[in-house]
């Protein structure tokens, strides 16, 4: 991994350009990408050269912005580095999410990252296609949402891999909103299936409030206009796993009482990365987890 150089006073040498603005709120916004994908996310088709985004990159690791992790046939890894984090926080847009900056290049989360843009890319590329709305910044990594209903066992916070917003367009304009969880097959089928009770509990949630049990309105309501529909997304596993995966989820999600009653107002559903890529998110890859019949586009579930 090479280390970043010394920080130099941008104003000494360059000013900053749009794309050295892109590139930086890009990597703010989804912490890890290979140069590859900062190409995607940047331009659509047809796309240019990315010898400017490679200079624009070099540039940026000059002056102490990005962390550069070089890799033996592969894509250079991009992240931010504390001065640069720093500095796109500072920016208007950007002042309320502030968070505490790490580096994901040295960090086994790094290939969890990277899956997660892979799936951003995905909705990105139809979306592009499809003539929707639907924007690099319209994806939010690791969003926490506090969760305290009093539950004996279970998470004491709700971490969605992603939240999306999306406009679509036509037949007639519809906006939505979708918790995207991926999974690469690092933990147990039962594990996955288990986040299904997690939202099911926040989005019953309902804070306490002093001299009362509870408020009367759901904690999500604060945040969004509508619950968000939930997409599993799969990647890193042989077609027997995926298989069983997907059954554990819609089993849960048709069995438990508190899953199933989620299930019924919120759509669910479970797609496979590569199938996504392939096709494309709208196309019907998607399966759904609390009702029968066939596979469908993410929207339709």
């Amino acid at each position: 991994m090479s280390a970043p150089s010394k920080a130099r006073p941008l104003a000494a040498h360059r000013e900053a350009t749009p794309l050295r603005e892109q590139i930086l709120t890009c990597l703010f916004r989804h912490q890890v990408a290979h140069t590859g994908q900062l190409h995607r996310l940047l331009y659509p088709t047809p796309r240019p050269r990315a010898d400017h985004l490679r200079r624009c990159l070099r540039n940026l690791r000059a002056d102490g912005l990005v962390i550069e992790s070089s890799r033996a046939h592969h894509h250079s890894l991009w992240t931010l580095s504390a001065q640069g984090s720093a500095l796109v926080s500072s920016w208007p847009p950007f002042a309320s999410q502030r968070t505490r900056w790490r580096s994901r290049l040295d960090n086994q989360r790094t290939a969890h990252a990277l899956t997660t843009t892979r799936t951003c890319l995905a909705f990105l590329d139809d979306a592009r296609a499809r003539g929707d709305e639907f924007h690099p910044l319209d994806w939010r990594p690791e969003v926490r949402h506090p969760l305290h209903d009093g539950a004996a066992v279970g998470e004491r916070s709700l971490v969605a891999d992603a939240v999306m917003r999306y406009t679509r367009t036509a037949p007639s304009r519809q906006l939505l909103r979708a918790f995207v969880e991926i999974d690469r097959a690092t933990e147990s089928p039962e594990r996955l299936a288990a986040k299904i009770l997690t939202f099911a509990r926040f989005y019953r949630h309902r804070p306490s409030q002093r001299g009362s049990k509870s408020c009367g309105v759901p904690a999500w309501q604060e945040l969004y206009p509508r619950f968000p529909r939930v997409l599993f997304v799969l990647s890193n596993a042989g077609p027997r796993a995926q298989y069983q995966r997907i059954t554990d989820l819609q089993m849960l999600a048709r069995q438990h009482p508190l899953a199933s009653t989620f299930a019924a107002e919120v759509p669910l559903g479970v797609a496979v990365l590569e199938e996504m890529e392939k096709d494309g998110p709208s196309a019907d890859v998607w399966v759904p987890l609390a009702r029968s019949g066939g596979r469908c586009g993410w929207m339709d579930l």
